[in-house]
């Protein structure tokens, strides 16, 4: 109950403190030390030049208290709504693949997207190494849980303020599970009157979206902030019938103290969308071939001709899915947070959020490549006819998430002392959390055409249409049952003089895990004598030091070393042992980092070089292996802005030489071989240009060669996507826009399955044009 009893007295110290004071006087005004941490900091127009990179612009993820991106020792990138509602994003995925140093493989639909930063391998699905964040707190505690990815649960709309993004640096000591880097979703809290209303439609595909948001002050002292959108249609991908339907909405109110801030806030979100896994492809001598018919920038294998999934529950029931809903989730939330200046340079803070998290998992996953033959088609309007062609066992991954809840608490005093004309901040925080897991997998395997529009399942010897029976042997048909409590006292020391700014920290997160799985006997029933018990405890100290050196206004130095922990959750579960009597592994990542920080009128730069070593270990659904690899990973990354007059220009490189040093026994074949779906280089231009009522822009979005595979024999060709947007301002408060996403229709392969049968790419062009209404 320990977890308990601190989120419990961490909220009752706060609202303690929110009551005990009045509200402003007339003619008070919030001092620095009591801004609100998590609201838009917008760039003082006295503090420095209108640099394209916004280096003064305060920032608020990945520091012990709010600094500049110029004084602050860490890699640090930030997009505002404007530049992020242009490009008309599709899921939260593809807004990453715009920041530098992120690998955002935004492939997968509108979740289920595998994400993590420069040097830091991508070998789970997920994001294993990084944080995503919603307003400072995770969205999930852990990012690569199996069949739930955070992303799933971030929905782009007006809502959104801004989006911070941190690599490496500080982040692995003020999150958890977080030593890749935090990227943090920043919500609109009424600080500026007036609201929007808008529609947008595909164009050349079914697609409506619906958005809207309102803010503004109730009363003097208290503001408000509420949207979200609803969308529906076929979405983008070809699924022959409406896969799209739902949407969110959120909202906050704000009440300012005379000493702080206090706001409440809320999520409700039902959302189902089709979830894009790989298909069928051939690969002859390392090279990746389409195979007639199936476009993998297109399809999805949703079909109107799908029987029903009849899977198995926990109880040993049977429960009926609708194959063509796809991904479904539901997230109700929430949430408390405060600050507070007690006086005598000290101040208190405070974030909570209570979420409850469900849905399911419902994907068609090719277990083969397709077998040409003589069949009986099975479903649709063909049923009973002969069809000979190509065949393939597509495989229904059926996940139920029946619950992903979390309770998440982080409680921060800090003390700031005028010591020798200089400032010392001590920040010490306690940070909580609940997260639950709840899983019950389903991996039932049909005969299908092996078509991309409208298949139909074909005869097989069972009564069910196309039905053959449980998928890869009766493996994956599992519950899970699990709690992950996390306990994480951290310390920051910060020290600031003249041009010098350096910091220290540590962070100490002890995890306890408890509860069951279990794999059903040939897939056909759950026994309580194979049921796995679950208990056991872990901890790691993390730590985190840097400095930051300004040589002047314009031109500034920075250094950092740390070492942080991602913990594995479900991913370790049916391996060894995990009720205590066995050492567990955990996933660690030391790195170096320093760089330069330069800006000249309207021109700015951002280069840090790293070093990044990852010790991890693995389980994968699809293939059933288990691995341990250690990698070496060095690089350079480049930001840089410039803007001459109404045109800007931002863009971004990455450099990355990354190696596997170390492997599991019976895998040091790969040792030497560079990490799959590395790429050496990515690189990021965005040009835009203002003509009075007119904005037009784009952005080009490389990734170079890379394999698809540990043993490096399978070539992924390096791809390149061109994005253009338009908006039209027919006067202050009605706009229209048009966005085309993947302009030239180009297929860019992030992931191939290890014996090269199947491959799943970005998707096709999608145009979009909107029209919105401001008040």
């Amino acid at each position: 109950m320990v977890l308990r009893t601190a989120q419990r007295g961490c909220m009752a110290a706060a609202i303690a403190a929110a009551f005990a004071h009045p509200a402003y006087s007339q003619e008070a005004a919030p001092q620095p030390a009591h801004a609100d941490d998590q609201a838009p900091a917008p760039v003082s127009a006295a503090a420095a030049p209108a640099d394209g990179l916004k280096l003064e612009r305060v920032v608020v993820t990945g520091t012990a208290s709010r600094s500049s991106k110029m004084r602050s020792s860490i890699s640090v990138s930030t997009m505002e709504s404007e530049a992020i509602s242009l490009s008309a994003p599709t899921s939260a995925a593809e807004v990453l693949r715009s920041v530098p140093g992120v690998r955002a493989e935004s492939s997968g639909g509108e979740g289920n997207a595998n994400i993590t930063v420069r040097g830091v391998p991508i070998s789970a699905g997920g994001a294993r190494y990084v944080q995503m964040q919603e307003d400072g707190l995770p969205v999930l505690q852990s990012g690569d849980f199996n069949f739930i990815t955070p992303d799933s649960f971030v929905k782009i709309d007006g809502s959104l303020d801004h989006l911070e993004v941190v690599r490496g640096g500080s982040a692995s000591t003020l999150a958890t599970n977080s030593p890749g880097g935090i990227i943090n979703f920043i919500s609109k809290t009424g600080e500026q009157q007036g609201g929007n209303i808008g529609i947008q439609r595909g164009l050349g595909y079914d697609e409506t979206r619906y958005d809207f948001d309102y803010g503004g002050r109730l009363a003097e002292k208290t503001r408000f902030f509420i949207g979200g959108h609803y969308r529906s249609g076929e979405g983008q991908r070809n699924t022959g019938m409406n896969t799209e339907e739902g949407g969110q909405i959120r909202g906050n109110i704000t009440q300012e103290l005379s000493n702080g801030w206090i706001r409440l806030s809320f999520k409700h979100l039902d959302d189902k969308a089709p979830t894009a896994l790989p298909v069928p492809v051939r690969v002859t001598n390392g090279r990746i071939s389409e195979i007639p018919g199936i476009d993998p920038r297109d399809t999805t294998f949703y079909s109107p001709y799908w029987t029903r999934d009849i899977s198995l529950t926990k109880e040993n029931g049977k429960a009926s899915s609708n194959v063509n809903d796809g991904l479904r989730v539901k997230s109700d939330s929430f949430g408390i947070a405060a600050s507070f200046d007690l006086g005598n340079g000290i101040t208190l803070s405070d974030s909570f959020r209570k979420s409850n998290n469900s849905g399911r998992f419902l994907g068609v996953f090719p277990a083969n490549n397709g077998v040409a033959g003589n069949y009986v088609i099975a479903t649709g309007p063909d049923k009973g006819k002969a069809y000979n062609g190509m065949a393939f066992s597509a495989v229904v991954f059926n996940t139920s998430i029946d619950n992903a809840d979390n309770t998440l608490n982080d409680l921060k005093l800090a003390k700031t002392l005028a010591i020798n004309g200089g400032k010392l901040t001590t920040t010490g925080g306690l940070y909580t959390s609940l997260q639950k897991l709840g899983l019950t997998w389903n991996f039932n395997e049909y005969l299908m055409q092996l078509t991309g529009d409208k298949p139909a399942l074909l005869q097989t010897a069972s009564a069910t249409p196309g039905y053959v029976g449980p998928a890869f042997g009766g493996c994956c048909m599992r519950a899970v049952d699990m709690e992950y409590k996390l306990l994480s006292p951290y310390l920051n020391v910060g020290w600031e003089k003249g041009p010098l700014n350096f910091d220290a920290s540590v962070r100490q997160d002890r995890q306890r895990a408890n509860g069951t799985a279990n794999i059903a006997t040939n897939g056909l029933a759950y026994e309580p004598a194979n049921e796995q018990l679950v208990d056991y405890k872990i901890h790691h100290t993390s730590y985190s030091v840097g400095g930051n050196y300004q040589l002047n206004r314009d031109l500034a130095l920075f250094a950092r070393v740390s070492d942080g922990v991602a913990f594995n959750a479900d991913r370790i579960l049916f391996g060894t042992p995990l009720d205590g009597s066995a050492p567990i592994n955990i996933n660690t990542v030391r790195q170096v980092e320093g760089g330069v920080k330069w800006r000249s009128g309207s021109a700015s730069a951002f280069l840090t070089l790293f070093r990044a070593k990852t010790d991890e270990s693995n389980f994968e659904a699809t293939t059933q292996i288990s691995t341990a690899n250690r990698y070496d990973a060095k690089g350079a990354e480049l930001e840089a802005a410039w803007s001459l007059g109404d045109f800007r220009i931002n863009g971004g490189l990455t450099w990355t030489d990354a190696e596997i040093v170390g492997a599991a026994a019976g895998q040091e074949s790969t040792i030497g071989h560079t990490p799959r779906r590395q790429a050496r280089i990515t690189y990021q231009i965005a040009p835009s240009y203002n003509a009075g009522p007119l904005t037009v822009g784009g952005s080009l979005v490389g990734t170079g060669r890379s394999w698809a595979d540990d043993a490096n024999t399978i070539d992924m060709p390096a791809f390149r996507t061109v994005n253009l947007f338009a908006r039209y301002q027919f006067n202050s408060q009605l706009s229209l826009s048009l966005s085309v996403n993947n302009l030239f229709n180009k297929i860019g392969y992030t992931e191939v399955e290890g014996d090269g049968h199947a491959a799943r790419s970005i998707g096709g062009r999608a145009v979009k044009m909107g029209l919105n209404y401001s008040f």
